[in-house]
């Protein structure tokens, strides 16, 4: 009697060391975090789609963390070039499901700082799409952005 309860308290004391695997799913704002390659952008106003993804000569990262993001643009030639290119901006973001809001505390074009724009994300394995409107009265800016990036890191 003694071995048989030793068999079966060795039994459930391995079963119970024995993990089951999960598969555990990311939330958005965790698949957020990291450094995105911008690989196409769009810019529509009054139904006019212009395709302002940066030229082969330039190229844009987006970096987040838990709360900040930054933006950084910049040409591929190191400044070495008649008209050098170098735009960046950063602040903070809320992220709810697909609703994305960002503040921009700073940017190169001072005028577009301290404002706050919302719009979708959408996932799909390494890519990310935002889309939404910038809209700024006083500089007359009002049309919807769609950008497209790969996930770097």
């Amino acid at each position: 009697m003694k071995l048989i309860s030793l068999l079966l308290l060795s039994t459930l004391a391995i079963s119970a060391c024995t993990q089951k695997e999960t598969k555990v799913e990311q939330k958005p704002d965790q698949l957020l975090i990291g450094t995105w390659h911008l690989i196409s952008s769009k810019s529509i106003t009054k139904g006019d789609t212009v395709v302002t993804t940066p030229p082969k000569d330039q190229e844009m990262v987006k970096i987040f963390n838990g709360t900040d993001f930054a933006f950084f643009t910049h040409d591929k030639q190191k400044g070495k070039v008649a008209v050098p290119v170098f735009d960046s901006g950063s602040g903070t973001y809320t992220l709810s499901g697909n609703n994305y809001a960002e503040h921009l505390a700073y940017c190169n074009y001072r005028d577009w700082e301290n404002r706050d724009f919302k719009f979708t994300v959408q996932f799909k394995h390494d890519t990310l799409i935002q889309s939404g409107v910038e809209k700024i009265d006083s500089l007359k800016i009002d049309h919807e952005i769609i950008e497209t990036y790969v996930k770097e890191r």
